[in-house]
């Protein structure tokens, strides 16, 4: 009998747990129940500390990312299911400051709103713990379960302004489709499950690129994985739920959205393709493709015709979702270097992204306004957002020096590099729908600059501390990584390692 039960407690023994690999989580984490102990204890009296507490909350976290990453060892926990290397250390640290920004951009916003901050920036911290969980995902069940603890806080952020029909009827869009588009997903990787015995990503690579597996099903199953992920990314066809939840959502959860969201979509997306699926490049390519090559063409046509800023924005974001995914869509021909160019846009599009919104929010103080319209004249009463606006716009352009031409140029060299017919035409997509973006974005420009303020309302534009830092940073790291596009490119990225890439 005590042998039996010997035995039985060898079966259970915990695994093994690296406490400094695993210490940006757990850092969020309690900071998460402070916010939440504090919003019991003191109740409204704790209301002016939680934006404080999230703030510090998320730089305290970059601590041990630094330490990780300066100790530059690559950690592995519970048999490869939850992996710490460069890449997810640089993936954890934008998902971080993407997150301080926010916070920044949302300190007076929340609270002009009379909403309930403690709740808003535990939920925000929540959504972020599951990005930064979802870097180090190698497994099915790690990124399922990173996948909902990010969505489910983002859906009810959505809904936020719940006297506001526009707000009620963005988060409802955005749950509906999260939920289809997340059954879609799941039951895609039961079948990866069924396929390849195991939800390891290592072993389901393995396995599906072995001879004689049943491709039918693996072929299936990495379909239903892709339009999962090709929804939370926002690429046409599976955006239709960012315009109404963009325009309907508060500005700083749209911010939050359309950079920090989309950009752990991409991650998933990445650590599936270059370690699960990475030697099925005959399924995945050609899906990709066609979702790269319709999100940036569609997205940038459909964004010609906005007459809201918001609205523009999430267009431009299908756009920029396409440009993203057209590395990947040469993965196998080109390996590390389609990482390394997704990556790079993904930095400098949070950047010049969350830079915009910043911009929007603080005219809509004096105009209550998102219409396009009401920037015409900005340089009369706000020059400064007017030279910073036009940094984001012309970045998300590609127009050098600033940050956005880099990485573009990235993704050029990457589908170019692939010396196929398939990534010479998709970078052709590239250049020409580069041009057509131009287009609209030059508009808004040279309203700002030229044209004259409606109404002859010249009266300056009050912005705060916090949106000031948030338009600060933003504004720096779009001119810094354009013009020392080393700083973002020395960074040593790789997923194929062990796996014969």
């Amino acid at each position: 009998m005590l042998a039996q039960l010997a035995q039985s407690a060898e079966a259970f023994v915990r695994p093994s747990i690296d406490w400094h690999a695993a210490a940006p989580e757990l850092t969020l984490l309690g900071v998460g129940a402070l916010l939440t102990l504090m919003d019991i204890i003191w109740l409204e009296r704790g209301r002016r500390l939680a934006p404080l507490l999230a703030s510090l909350g998320l730089l305290a976290t970059m601590v041990p990312i630094v330490t990780l990453a300066v100790d530059g060892a690559d950690r592995s926990m519970f048999n490869g299911a939850f992996v710490v290397d460069n890449y997810a250390l640089l993936m954890k640290a934008l998902f971080v400051l993407s997150g301080y920004v926010v916070v920044l951009l949302s300190t007076n916003y929340i609270a002009e709103g009379d909403y309930w901050e403690n709740e808003y920036y535990g939920l925000l911290l929540s959504s972020v713990l599951g990005m930064v969980l979802m870097a180090s995902a190698r497994d099915l069940i790690t990124i399922f379960v990173a996948l909902e603890l990010l969505s489910i806080p983002a859906y009810m952020l959505a809904t936020w302004r719940k006297r506001d029909l526009k707000s009620n009827e963005a988060g409802l869009k955005y749950y509906l489709m999260g939920v289809f588009a997340s059954a879609i997903m799941l039951y895609g990787m039961s079948l990866l499950y069924g396929g390849a015995g195991s939800t390891l990503l290592v072993d389901i690579n393995e396995s599906i690129s072995a001879a004689g597996n049943p491709s039918s099903v693996v072929v299936v199953g990495i379909i239903f994985v892709i339009v999962g992920f090709a929804f939370k990314v926002s690429a046409f066809p599976f955006h239709t739920w960012a315009p109404d939840t963009y325009e309907g959502a508060p500005t700083p959860v749209t911010a939050f959205l359309s950079v920090a969201s989309k950009a752990a979509g991409f991650v998933a997306l990445m650590n599936l393709l270059f370690v699960g699926f990475y030697g099925r490049g005959d399924v995945y390519e050609p899906v990709l493709w066609v979702l790269a090559a319709a999100s940036m063409t569609v997205g940038n046509l459909i964004a010609l015709r906005q007459t809201n800023i918001i609205r523009m924005l999430a267009y431009s974001g299908v756009a920029q979702a396409g440009y993203m995914l057209a590395p990947l869509a040469v993965a196998s021909t080109v390996g590390d270097a389609a990482l390394e160019a997704t990556v790079t846009y993904l930095v400098v599009y949070a950047a010049m992204n969350l830079g915009a919104f910043a911009v929007v929010m603080a005219v809509a103080r004096k105009t209550r306004s998102g219409e396009i319209d009401s920037l015409r004249g900005l340089f009369h009463y706000a020059p400064g957002l007017t030279v910073a606006m036009t940094i984001f716009l012309f970045s998300l352009a590609g127009i050098p020096p600033l940050g956005g031409w880099w990485a573009k140029f990235r993704v050029m060299e990457a589908v170019i590099g692939a010396n196929t017919a398939s990534g010479v035409v998709l970078g052709l997509f590239v250049a020409v729908n580069s041009v057509i973006a131009l287009y609209y974005y030059a508009r808004i420009g040279l309203g700002m600059w030229a044209e004259e303020a409606p109404d002859g309302d010249v009266t300056p534009v009050r912005v705060t501390p916090s949106l000031i830092a948030a338009l600060g940073i933003t504004t720096g790291t779009t001119i810094v990584f354009g013009v020392y596009p080393s700083l973002v490119s020395e960074f040593d990225v790789s997923l194929l390692t062990g796996i014969g890439g």
